[in-house]
C-alpha cells in the first residue's frame, strides 16, 4: 500500500512537470545600450604622451588645456631661468679661479663661498623645476587616461544614490537614510 502511494505520488509529480506550457514571451529590451570603446583610455593616454594636452582635446575637456600648458610652461620657464643663473655664477667662479676680473659690480662683491652657495641653490632649483616639468607631463597623461575611462560610465538619473528623509508613520519622526534607486 505504501509503495502504491509512492508510485501514485511520483506519477502525479511527473504529469505536472509535463503539463507546463512551452509558451515563452520574450519582451524587447527597452534600454538603449551605448557602445563602449575599450581602447579609448589608451588612445587618450597615447595622444597626451605625443603632445601634452592632445588627450584632453580627444576627451573634449578643452578647459584643461590652459592648466596643462600653464603647469608645464611654468616649470620650463623656471628651469631655463635657474639654468641661466647657475651658469652665470658658475662662470664667475671659474673666472675667479683663472684670475680674471668680473665685469659685474654685484658679482665682484661676492666671495667665493657665496658663489658656490648660489650655484648649489640654482642647481637645486633647476633640478626641482625639471622634476616638476616631468611630473606635470606624467600627470597630464594620467589625467587623459582616467578621464577617458570615467567618461564611459553610466551616470544618468536612472541610477542614483541619494540621502533620503522618510517620515515614520508610527512615531511621526523623521528618519534619515540612504536610498539606492534604479528606474527602468
Amino acid at each position: 500500500m505504501q509503495n502504491q502511494l509512492l508510485v501514485l505520488f511520483l506519477f502525479l509529480g511527473c504529469t505536472s512537470i509535463f503539463a507546463q506550457g512551452k509558451d515563452r514571451i520574450i519582451s524587447n529590451d527597452s534600454l538603449k545600450s551605448e557602445t563602449i570603446d575599450p581602447l579609448r583610455p589608451a588612445k587618450a593616454a597615447f595622444y597626451s604622451a605625443v603632445l601634452p594636452g592632445l588627450g584632453q582635446i580627444y576627451n573634449k575637456k578643452y578647459w584643461k588645456l590652459p592648466l596643462v600648458y600653464g603647469a608645464i610652461g611654468t616649470s620650463a620657464y623656471f628651469y631655463i631661468d635657474n639654468q641661466k643663473n647657475y651658469n652665470l655664477y658658475r662662470n664667475e667662479y671659474k673666472n675667479r679661479l683663472e684670475g680674471k676680473k668680473s665685469d659685474s659690480e654685484f658679482l665682484a662683491g661676492l666671495s667665493e663661498s657665496q658663489l658656490i652657495t648660489a650655484q648649489k641653490g640654482y642647481q637645486r632649483n633647476r633640478d626641482l623645476s625639471a622634476l616638476c616639468m616631468v611630473g606635470f607631463y606624467v600627470l597630464n597623461i594620467i589625467d587623459a587616461n582616467v578621464d577617458a575611462a570615467l567618461s564611459q560610465f553610466n551616470v544618468n538619473e536612472n541610477l542614483a544614490f541619494k540621502p533620503t528623509l522618510n517620515k515614520n508613520e508610527i512615531t511621526s519622526e523623521n528618519n534619515l537614510g540612504f536610498a539606492l534607486n534604479y528606474t527602468f
